[in-house]
C-alpha cells in the first residue's frame, strides 16, 4: 500500500511539475531555477527539450547520490525519469491558457512548487538541486524550500542575464512562489 501511494505521488507531483512548466512557465519564456531552470534555458536558446536536459544535467548529480546516500537515489530516480518524460510529453500544451504573464509565473511557480513539495514530502523528487536541497536540509536542519530558493535564484540571475530583463523579473517571481510552495507543504510534517 505504502509502495501505491508513493508511485502516485510521484505521478501527481510530476504532474503539477508538468503542467506548470508547459502551460505557465514556457509560453513567457519563464525560469524555474535548479536543473529545471538550466534546462529551460537551453530550451530558449536552442530549442532542446527540457525533459531531455533534465535527464542529461541529473547524472552527476545522481552520481553523488549513489556514492553518498543511496536511498535518496532510489526514492529520485523514479521522479526524474517521471517528470522529466512527462514535461516533455505534454509539450504540446504550450500556449493552450493565455492570461498575463505575471499571473502565468505566479501560477507557473505554484504548480511547481506543489509538485516538488508533494514528493518531498514522501521522501522523494525530482532529483536534480531538489535531491542537492533535501541532503543540505537533513544534514543542516534548514528548511528544503529555502535551500531550493537560495539555489533557484542563483539559475535564474544567469538565465536572465542570458535571455532578457523581462525573463528575470517574471522568473524571479516564479521561484518566490515555488519556494513558499514547497516549504508550505514539507513544513514540520514528514509522510513515510
Amino acid at each position: 500500500m505504502r509502495l501505491m501511494r508513493k508511485g502516485l505521488v510521484i505521478l501527481g507531483g510530476s504532474i503539477f511539475i508538468a503542467l506548470g512548466i508547459n502551460l505557465f512557465l514556457i509560453p513567457y519564456k519563464v525560469l524555474d531555477g535548479g536543473i529545471i531552470g538550466i534546462a529551460l534555458i537551453l530550451n530558449y536558446l536552442w530549442a532542446l527539450k527540457p525533459g531531455l536536459m533534465i535527464i542529461f544535467f541529473s547524472i552527476p548529480i545522481f552520481i553523488i547520490a549513489w556514492f553518498n546516500y543511496r536511498e535518496y537515489f532510489y526514492n529520485s530516480l523514479h521522479g526524474m525519469i517521471i517528470s522529466s518524460f512527462l514535461i516533455d510529453f505534454f509539450q504540446p500544451i504550450v500556449g493552450f491558457i493565455h492570461i498575463e504573464a505575471i499571473y502565468s509565473s505566479i501560477l507557473g511557480g505554484i504548480f511547481v512548487g506543489l509538485g516538488i513539495g508533494l514528493m518531498l514530502r514522501f521522501k522523494t523528487s525530482t532529483g536534480g538541486t531538489d535531491l542537492v536541497a533535501q541532503l543540505l536540509s537533513d544534514k543542516t536542519g534548514v528548511n528544503v524550500g529555502i535551500l531550493i530558493f537560495i539555489i533557484d535564484t542563483i539559475v535564474v540571475l544567469c538565465g536572465g542575464l542570458l535571455l532578457s530583463a523581462d525573463t528575470l523579473l517574471l522568473s524571479i517571481i516564479t521561484i518566490f512562489f515555488v519556494g513558499i510552495t514547497t516549504s508550505l507543504i514539507t513544513r514540520n510534517i514528514q509522510i513515510v
